[in-house]
């Protein structure tokens, strides 16, 4: 029988020009006119799941972006692995930032750099090329279902619904998700948890029109300056924030837990050093790690105003938008924090503006007990691969879908991640290790091995 890495050797270029005619996709889903795009991502999600060995696969309609549903059921009796996750990818913009054209794959220095290439077209498919060595050698020895959506980098709006609808079809024992990444590639990590999202649009409009900054400056508020002011206010000097309630549910982990999490290999200069940053800025009292995994956050994601062209435009502008977020920890509720938020915000706007905040997304958080028998099979797969047992983290990223995943159909994620911090995902340069993207797929089958062993 061809062992998993005879198999890898024979078809790794196969491998890689599969995966390029699916990055080549540029399936935005926060960008209507790449809607035709999302079609053909599903479309290509389908024939790949067929080629690498489902029974079935189709593509299914929601109120937003298609899902890719495939199945292989061998014995109903026997186990089942729901594999989620997927096809959409966040903006490219700025593009004059990237080195290479983002939606064109390109290898270089050992990696795959392309949007998409890491989160989660490559993370996506790595499950994919192992099902299918497992169903080609006769070693699957479980049934599997994927569930490949379109919606992800803009909150899985449509996914809850298409879930409730699909409740039977998606029976499963486990889920199993590649969308995270390790802390390093010799340091394997599998998250145990993963932040909430609270996710806002802000408008402050002034006067009816732009105006000339020397005539009226000075006896005119200024609504990108009245802005900028209000959302500094949103955090106090001790990187506390400062929304009446919003720490209320916060769920506090113990000294113990704390303790643990303070083991994980962590080098504060290297991190520093790698960001081009000179010191780390935070809430006071929590380490770095604690700051990004355990503790709930209040960011500006985007911020304009008045001219941003070329050269000068002396003008006091109208209006200015920003868009924020908040990371949420457990306990937590998106819903309550999104109109605790709003209602404050609006409340505290100076007489001579007027604002406005849209809530646009948002999901609760996600953790995931080491003690379930999932985990230790994950466990075990990483441990024969990178040779020592991994780190369970908590991640400051969200994917709101898990925890929707757990209220609406009664199954736990297991969150095995292969992706590195400096793989720039959501970022211009995104890129994928050829040696991570591998190592993948010599891991996941291990996880069956050991999930399915009596």
């Amino acid at each position: 029988m061809e062992t998993l890495d005879q198999y890898i050797e024979t078809n790794k270029e196969r491998f890689l020009s599969e995966l390029f005619e699916l990055i080549r996709i540029p399936s935005i889903s926060s960008e209507e006119q790449h809607k035709p795009d999302m079609y053909r991502c599903a479309e290509k999600w389908k024939s790949l799941l067929l080629a690498a060995g489902a029974d079935r696969a189709e593509v299914y309609e929601t109120k937003g972006n298609p899902v890719t549903y495939g199945e292989k059921i061998i014995d109903p009796s026997l186990p089942t692995v729901l594999v989620y996750g997927h096809m959409d990818v966040m903006p490219v913009d700025p593009v004059d930032l990237w080195h290479t054209q983002p939606f064109e794959p390109v290898i270089k220095d050992g990696r795959i750099w392309a949007r998409g290439a890491d989160d989660d077209k490559g993370q996506a498919f790595m499950h994919a090329k192992a099902f299918e060595y497992m169903v080609k050698t006769g070693n699957l020895k479980c049934n599997v279902k994927f569930m490949i959506e379109g919606e992800e980098e803009i909150g899985s709006p449509s996914l809850p619904e298409f879930c409730r609808s699909h409740k039977d079809m998606l029976k499963a024992d486990i889920i199993l998700v590649s969308d995270t990444s390790m802390i390093a590639p010799d340091v394997p990590s599998i998250t145990t948890g993963l932040r909430g999202l609270a996710y806002w649009e802000i408008e402050v409009k002034g006067p009816d029109a732009d105006l000339h900054s020397g005539i009226f400056g000075g006896a005119v508020a200024n609504p990108a300056n009245v802005l900028c002011k209000m959302i500094g206010d949103m955090i106090d000097d001790r990187g506390h924030i400062t929304i009446p309630g919003f720490y209320d549910d916060v769920l506090e982990v113990s000294t113990e837990e704390r303790t643990k999490m303070a083991k994980a290999p962590f080098d504060l200069e290297v991190y520093k050093k790698s960001l081009g940053i000179k010191a780390v800025h935070g809430e006071e009292g929590y380490s770095t790690g604690e700051r990004t995994g355990i503790r709930p956050t209040f960011d500006v994601c985007g911020i304009w105003s008045g001219y941003t062209g070329e050269g000068a435009k002396t003008v006091l502008p109208s209006v200015a938008y920003a868009k924020v977020s908040s990371r949420l920890v457990p306990n937590q509720k998106h819903d309550k924090i999104a109109e605790l938020f709003k209602t404050y915000f609006e409340s505290i706007a100076p007489e001579y503006v007027r604002v406005k905040v849209t809530y646009l997304h948002g999901g609760p958080s996600y953790v995931c007990p080491i003690e379930l028998p999932a985990y230790k099979a994950a466990e075990k797969a990483y441990e024969e691969v990178y040779g020592k047992q991994p780190v369970p983290v908590r991640s400051g990223g969200s994917i709101p879908i898990i925890a929707t995943f757990e209220e609406v159909l009664g199954i736990k994620s297991i969150l095995m991640g292969f992706g590195l911090g400096s793989d720039a995902i959501h970022s211009p340069n995104e890129n994928y290790p050829l040696e991570q993207f591998f190592n993948g797929i010599r891991t996941i089958p291990l996880f069956y091995k050991y999930f399915t062993m009596k």
